[in-house]
């Protein structure tokens, strides 16, 4: 029995889903732990394996309500502490649990019953080697200095651009990575785990693995990128059949791009601002799509020779899959130092402006698809890393599992 442990949103739950299965490929009885809130974002054919089990915790959320209090007093940590007390009477003790960085105060609910606690990542390491060595080096930059963090890549040196960046609402991450000097929010929620997993590849991030398992003093694996068994088969669904084929009706890669054949999808609150007979004037020139964007389908079409994004972990690992060179807009996150990985390290991508502290323009945008479609080199690099993927999850990450499975087992001989 494993446990798998998983923070809200899709961006947590899906990685989360996707690791079950893998285990599960593996003959291991898995339990995905999630709020109650999220039962109806399961998909039907998810438990129909017979080793895959759900087990859903009371509450909005998985987090403490109140920060600072005592995580083991709340509703939903009484119900995790009855299931185990429950399962520890009638079945074999657990391998292990492998628990979302977000959702760290539930290790003190699986240390009661000893069950060791993995903690998972759902982003790339190299956002999280950044922080932890911006906050290690003390780093004080002035105007067009940078500074190298020792043990990690030349190229990927924090600069006085790198800490330009645009303050939004939401969560302690919603604003940008923590400023050089500050702990990473996630240090904490992994303290006292015996290893790391991260949604990721020795194939794209293999130095930033390597650091974080020298920097921690434990094994870190990446296993990932935890993306659906769709992705990997390149699939798709039949409600997706008139979007694929006018898509293919578009041109190839060499074609001229022109702002009427820009792909968009308008959300149900914009698509009241739309000008009435959009859909005629654009015609044959362009497709607007309403709903949900079939993302996986476009990625994945010869003629998208570019993707304009925020570089949230996901979808950067699909279109990096896909061979898509990016122009990269972060907004908040992991995504700075994702867009970081992509520019510097990987060298697949522009940033859309060097001050993303201030607001991106039109002009920044056109300059940047112009960078972006004109640069033949770049876009050999990214065909390059799509050759890494062509057959299917990498070897690597296979490899990746195969080393904790022997690591978890070992711990109970």
């Amino acid at each position: 029995m494993i446990f798998v442990v998983t923070g809200s949103g899709q961006g947590h739950l899906n990685p989360s889903m996707e690791l079950c299965n893998h285990l599960v490929s593996r003959n291991y009885h898995t339990t995905l732990i999630i709020p109650s809130t999220l039962s109806s974002s399961i998909p039907s054919s998810f438990s129909q394996n017979p080793l895959t089990s759900i087990l859903h915790i009371t509450g909005s959320s998985l987090r403490p309500p109140i920060p600072g209090s005592d995580p083991l007093t709340h509703q939903s940590a009484l119900d995790l502490h009855a299931h185990l007390a429950n399962q520890s009477q009638s079945q074999p003790q657990p391998l292990c649990a492998i628990v979302d960085f977000q959702m760290g105060w539930t290790k003190k609910v699986f240390w009661k019953f000893n069950i060791p606690v993995i903690s998972f990542f759902t982003f790339g390491a190299c956002a999280a080697a950044m922080e932890w060595g911006a906050w290690k080096s003390h780093i004080q930059l002035g105007e067009d200095e940078a500074h190298l963090i020792p043990g990690l890549p030349e190229e990927m040196a924090i600069t006085s651009s790198d800490l330009k960046r645009r303050s939004s609402p939401g969560p302690p991450r919603g604003g940008g990575p923590p400023k050089p000097g500050d702990r990473p929010p996630w240090v904490p929620e992994v303290e006292g785990s015996i290893a790391l997993m991260f949604n990721t590849c020795d194939d794209l991030e293999r130095p930033f693995i390597e650091y974080m398992r020298s920097q921690m003093g434990m094994p870190a694996w990446g296993v990932g990128p935890l993306l659906p068994e769709q992705y990997w088969k390149s699939s798709s669904s039949s409600s997706s059949s008139i979007i694929r084929d006018r898509l293919i009706r578009q041109h190839d890669r060499e074609s001229n791009y022109t702002e009427e054949e820009v792909i968009q999808w308008p959300s149900p609150k914009s698509e009241g601002f739309l000008a009435d007979g959009l859909d005629s004037k654009v015609g044959e020139r362009g497709l607007i799509i309403r709903g949900w964007a079939p993302q996986l389908l476009i990625l994945s079409h010869p003629s998208t020779g570019g993707f304009l994004s925020h570089c949230g972990w996901n979808s950067t690992a699909e279109a990096i899959g896909r061979g898509v060179p990016f122009l990269a807009w972060p907004i908040r996150g992991d995504q700075y130092y994702n867009a970081k990985l992509l520019v510097n390290h990987l060298k697949v991508g522009y940033r859309v402006a060097q001050d993303l502290s201030e607001m991106v323009k039109k002009e920044d945008i056109l300059k940047g698809i112009q960078y972006l479609m004109a640069d033949q080199h770049m876009h050999k690099r990214a065909a390059m890393l799509r050759a890494k993927f062509e057959n299917g999850f990498p070897p690597t990450s296979q490899a990746a599992f195969d080393a904790f499975i022997n690591f978890i087992t070992q711990q109970h001989i």
